[in-house]
């Protein structure tokens, strides 16, 4: 007695749904989320803000443009790089006595 073909397709395609379910509410749409987080940040930013780059540089924002941004990370120094570049803003910890 052999069991029905259709029945191991369906069951195939079952899974199939079921993986691809899996990949997108872990790994993609967790994406999309700190995309759009990212993107109403670089919205919100301003001049004065202290922000840290992606690639380290602590500045002060001088300038916006609509994909730059101009930083002054050291007295007479002012950068300008991408907006994208800009990862968060900076907060000084406070020293404890």
């Amino acid at each position: 007695m052999q069991g029905d073909p259709m029945g191991g397709l369906i069951s195939a395609i079952i899974w199939m749904i079921l993986l691809i379910a899996i990949f997108y509410f872990l790994l993609y749409r967790p994406q999309q989320q700190q995309r759009k987080r990212h993107e109403e940040f670089l919205r919100n930013l301003k001049k004065g803000d202290k922000v840290i780059t992606s690639g380290g540089l602590i500045g002060e924002i001088k300038s916006i443009e609509d994909k730059t941004v101009s930083l002054k990370v050291s007295e007479g120094t002012i950068v300008k790089m991408l907006k994208n570049a800009v990862s968060s803003y900076y907060q000084e910890e406070e020293k404890k006595d």
